[in-house]
């Protein structure tokens, strides 16, 4: 029997699952890109379990987890709007974070996580939608464009002493 993965809403339990399985999908999809002490410096405070708990506990941030045979395998987090961008406000809301474990991708699941992201963020119609990606995840930057998401800006995003170039998306 095959396990599409099931998504739900992330509560305060939730914490060091959404903790572990950031620092490994975050690592997954990165790791190679930085150097050791810079890798574990960023990961250390990003996905740290307090700030995965004060994450949950805020009202203004949604998580969801995709859980298959009773194991979370991925992630999506919408919330307000933290780009440097000038043109946005407190009413912004921003796909934060989407995440599914190597061995899971494919097969529709992270679009489905994007959808109930996204389904989120405009339930809130005076809401814009906004999106930061990686200069150099073309996948989904074309996945963005096709969902209507366009280019304007971009920035650095640091992980320790590293910088990546950052595209900022809108779409409203």
């Amino acid at each position: 029997m095959t396990d599409d993965g099931r998504i739900r809403r992330a509560g305060a339990d939730d914490a060091q699952t959404l903790s572990a399985l950031s620092a490994e999908t975050f690592c997954a999809a990165f790791a190679h890109l930085y150097p050791a002490a810079d890798l574990a410096a960023f990961v250390e405070e990003a996905y740290a379990v307090e700030r995965s708990r004060a994450q949950l506990a805020d009202p203004r941030i949604a998580t969801w987890l995709m859980e298959a045979h009773g194991e979370a395998i991925g992630y999506a987090m919408a919330g307000p709007c933290a780009l440097p961008h000038p043109e946005v406000t407190p009413a912004c809301g921003e796909l934060k974070r989407i995440y599914l474990q190597p061995s899971w991708q494919g097969g529709g699941r992270g679009s489905r996580l994007l959808a109930t992201a996204l389904a989120w963020l405009e339930a809130d119609t005076a809401r814009s939608l906004w999106i930061g990606v990686w200069s150099e995840n073309f996948g989904a930057q074309r996945l963005y464009e096709r969902m209507g998401f366009a280019k304007v800006g971009e920035y650095e995003f640091k992980v320790g002493q590293s910088r990546d170039r950052e595209f900022i998306l809108r779409r409203g």
